[in-house]
C-alpha cells in the first residue's frame, strides 16, 4: 500500500467478507492510507520510508509467517485491480493441498481487457521468464499469488522495485514446489493505470528482465 487512501478502504472491506485476516504493508504513505486501512479492519505494518513493492512483499511474508495457525498467504494489490473471488479460489487450491504455489494469470481466459501493445509486452516477459527459469508461465508479472507457509519461508527477496517479480520466479524455480496457474481478471481503471499499470511500466519491466 502506497498512497492508496482513496480506494484501500473499499478493497479491504471486500476482502474481509471472505478473509478475516488482512494485513496492509504501508510503504511510506503520506496521504493517511494507514488510518483508512485500520478503520476498514486491516492490520497495518508500516515502512518508515518508501522501499518499493519487493520490500513490501517480503515484509508481508515475514509478518504472516509469525502466525502459527497460518495455512495460506495471498498477495493482493491495494489499488483495486484484483478480484476477491479469484483470491478465494486460489486460496482453496492451497488449503486443499492441490498445490503449494498458485500464480494468477490474466491469459488463461478472456476476462482481462488488454491493449495489443501491452499484451505483447507481457507475453514477451513470460517467454523470457520461461527460458531463464524453466517454469512454463503464461503471466510472469501478476501480483495476485497464493503460497503455502512452507514455500513462503523459502522466499527471500532482495530486489525492492519491479524486478522483484522476476526474482520471485527464479527463487520458486530453484525450490521446485508443486505450482499451478489460476485464471484471474485484472481490472484496469484510470486510477490503477496511474499507480503503475501503464504500458510504459510494462516496458520498464521488460527492460529490467533483459538488462538487470
Amino acid at each position: 500500500m502506497y498512497n492508496e487512501a482513496t480506494v484501500v478502504g473499499t478493497v479491504i472491506e471486500g476482502l474481509r467478507e471472505v478473509f478475516p485476516h488482512v494485513v496492509c504493508i504501508d510503504d511510506g504513505s503520506s496521504d493517511g492510507s494507514q488510518k483508512v486501512a485500520r478503520e476498514a479492519g486491516a492490520v497495518v505494518v508500516q515502512h518508515p520510508i518508501n522501499l518499493g513493492q519487493g520490500a513490501a512483499l517480503q515484509t508481508g511474508l515475514e509478518f504472516a509467517l509469525q502466525d502459527p495457525e497460518l495455512d495460506c498467504i495471498i498477495t493482493f494489490d491495494a489499488d483495486g485491480q484484483h478480484r476477491v473471488e479469484d483470491a478465494q479460489a486460489m486460496a482453496q487450491r492451497i488449503i486443499s493441498g492441490e498445490a503449494e504455489v498458485v500464480l494468477g494469470s490474466r491469459f488463461l481466459d478472456d476476462r482481462t481487457k488488454l491493449s495489443a501493445a501491452k499484451r505483447l509486452v507481457l507475453r514477451t516477459a513470460a517467454i523470457q521468464s520461461r527460458f531463464s527459469t524453466g517454469m512454463a508461465l503464461t503471466d510472469a508479472h501478476n501480483g495476485l499469488r497464493a503460497f503455502s507457509p512452507q514455500v513462503a519461508k523459502g522466499i527471500h527477496l532482495q530486489q525492492n522495485r519491479m524486478a522483484h517479480a522476476s526474482e520471485l520466479v527464479h527463487q520458486l524455480a530453484e525450490m521446485k514446489p508443486h505450482w499451478v496457474e489460476h485464471p484471474v481478471e485484472i481490472i484496469y481503471t484510470e486510477y490503477s493505470k496511474s499507480k503503475g499499470q501503464s504500458l510504459l511500466n510494462s516496458v520498464n519491466i521488460l527492460a529490467e528482465l533483459f538488462f538487470r
